[in-house]
């Protein structure tokens, strides 16, 4: 039903990437993608790591990874040292999506209602399968997870603002 992008959140924050070993001697950071926006790489000018605000230099795209000249990462040591950490931007800095797509991290957390006003539970993850994808739903009334196809005809309305989604699911007797 929606396209979904793989990006987190941290509050007021989005994942993008995830920084790697250094690349060289002169500080350069390998950064790998996680986000389905990889083209954004090339017009950042600066990111997080940590609660830091960095200047970003220079940005060249290298197989499967992304090498990047940050700043004051001067030598292989500081940039050995960020290896592991996370690349953020502000949520602001979101791409935009088109109509009927919505971020992962804001479908988490929804509350989901099926069609006779009944509270099915929350969604704790989405799981992509290739077809489409499937939420994971935290119910109400069992320990065990519900498994959501997210399909047009089982979803009938995401509503963001509100943290709420619509479904026709049957009542469980």
């Amino acid at each position: 039903m929606e396209k979904l992008s793989k990006c987190v959140t941290d509050k007021n924050f989005i994942v993008v990437g995830k920084i790697g070993r250094p690349h060289g001697i002169r500080g350069a950071i390998r950064v790998y993608p996680l986000t389905d926006f990889p083209e954004r790489f090339l017009k950042m000018r600066s990111a997080y790591i940590d609660d830091t605000l960095v200047e970003i230099n220079t940005v060249q795209y290298h197989n499967d990874f992304i090498i990047m000249d940050i700043k004051g990462f001067d030598d292989r040591e500081k940039a050995a040292a960020a290896t592991g950490k996370l690349l953020r931007v502000e949520r602001g800095e979101a791409a935009p999506l088109a109509e009927g797509e919505y971020y992962t991290f804001d479908i988490v957390g929804l509350k989901v209602w099926n069609e006779e006003g009944i509270v099915l539970g929350t969604i704790i993850n989405v799981l992509k399968t290739g077809s489409n994808d499937v939420y994971v739903i935290k119910s109400t009334e069992s320990a065990e997870p519900i498994l959501l196809p997210a399909l047009k005809k089982m979803v009938t309305k995401i509503d963001i603002e509100h943290k709420r989604m619509d479904v026709i699911w049957p009542e469980k007797d």
